[in-house]
């Protein structure tokens, strides 16, 4: 899977290239993201200042805000727009990289069972799946590392928080905190769906085989055979919607309740006054984008087990390969 792309000559100029240029175009949007926090600081602050003290700001002061705050959207817009596109032209290649090497040993793999499915539906997800996750992972430890030490020196302007009393920093270690909790609460929760989404691609794979063998052969796929196959396919599915369910219950419950965290922890500030509307916003903002960070391993959960499901199927297909390499080379 890996050095088929990585470690090939002929993918030189994409593999780890392709990284590097991934990385710096998703640290420019995490820059930008950064800047439009400011901005809207600034904004809010002006918001504040013109409703308490009216005619204390003139129009083209709030317009040349905006118009800056527009300016750092379109270029968000833009280098995200050209670093997607690149990115699924890198990915595509990777999936093609992978092809070449399967196929090159197609006459060791083609016997075993959904073989076929291996090569072009596992590859695809493998693809769609590392596109899905792998980008949402890199901004996230980006936008950490951008944003944390915003939300450590904002975070000294809230003296007091519910539950923690008075502790310096304390937006940081909240932030972290409900993330971790969450993360390894739904980890439990969630711990059979791997298991069983493996299995239930097993069952795919014998079915689709039996209807591919029914196309030249027409005493293939009876409906005895048909039923039973689909019938074993439907109970996996009936189990992984019951787990899915309850786990889908804990993930939202979480997500949702995560929204007014941040209102809670600057409730006392708040009622206070010890804050402005701009830093207010900052605040809220920086928390979130946080705990979004945080929170990408909850959100991808389900496409992480679906990556988990085929990177096994595909490593016990890469088995066969080295299997016949070491057949094929005896030690001596």
């Amino acid at each position: 899977m890996f050095s088929a792309f990585f470690a090939s000559r002929k993918w030189r100029f994409w593999g780890w290239p392709g990284i590097f240029i991934i990385f710096g175009g998703l640290g420019c949007q995490v820059e930008i993201d950064v800047a439009l926090n400011a901005g809207l600081g600034e904004l809010f602050d002006l918001m504040q200042k013109g409703l308490g003290t009216p005619g204390s700001i003139t129009l083209g002061d709030f317009d040349q805000t905006l118009i800056y705050l527009t300016k750092l959207i379109l270029l968000y817009v833009f280098i995200a727009v050209m670093l997607g596109f690149y990115i699924k032209h890198w990915i595509l290649r990777w999936r093609e990289a992978m092809n070449d090497y399967y196929m090159r040993y197609w006459t060791v793999l083609r016997t075993i069972e959904g073989a076929s499915q291996r090569v072009q539906e596992d590859t695809k997800r493998f693809a769609a799946t590392i596109e899905l996750i792998g980008a949402s992972v890199i901004e996230s430890l980006l936008t950490l590392i951008a944003f944390l030490p915003i939300l450590w020196v904002i975070s000294k302007n809230v003296k007091e928080v519910p539950l923690f009393g008075s502790l310096d920093h304390a937006l940081v270690y909240i932030a972290i905190l409900y993330a971790l909790i969450g993360t390894i609460v739904l980890a439990g929760v969630g711990f059979k769906l791997p298991g069983l989404e493996f299995e239930n691609q097993k069952a795919e794979a014998a079915y689709r085989k039996e209807l591919v063998y029914a196309e030249d052969d027409p005493t293939r796929a009876s409906p005895k055979v048909v039923h039973s196959l689909f019938q074993r396919l439907k109970n996996n599915y009936f189990r992984l919607f019951f787990h899915y369910m309850y786990f889908d219950v804990a993930k939202l419950s979480y997500l949702q309740f995560g929204i007014v965290v941040p209102f809670l922890a600057l409730g006392p500030t708040v009622i206070a006054g010890a804050i402005s509307l701009g830093m207010f916003a900052q605040t809220v903002r920086a928390f979130e984008r946080i705990q979004t960070s945080f929170q990408v391993l909850v959100k991808n959960w389900a496409s992480i087990i679906e990556l988990i499901s085929v990177y096994k199927r595909l490593r016990a297909f890469e088995a066969q390969i080295h299997l016949a390499q070491a057949a094929a080379n005896p030690i001596s």
